[in-house]
């Protein structure tokens, strides 16, 4: 099983469109929500350089956006 982090906010429609994506496959993941975690935001930027969300790690492998395509074949989701 993937080792998954999803560094959220609240109000992120693509974030929801993530985890929904998460929930629908069976996919075990960690939720930072970076607006009330200022070590989450932080570590978010040193991985992806980005101050956008979502940012997924997967097994360190960063996405940012919700790429379902790109998760997909990270997750081995056919």
């Amino acid at each position: 099983m993937a080792n998954v982090i999803i560094y959220t906010t609240p109000s992120c429609v693509y974030c929801k469109m993530a985890k929904a994506f998460f929930m629908t496959n069976n996919v075990k993941y960690i939720e930072k929500n970076v607006i009330t975690d200022d070590e989450a935001r932080e570590a978010m930027i040193k991985k992806s350089g980005q101050m956008g969300v979502p940012v997924i790690d997967v097994d360190g492998k960063i996405i940012v956006g919700f790429d379902k395509n790109g998760l997909s074949d990270l997750l081995n989701i056919k």
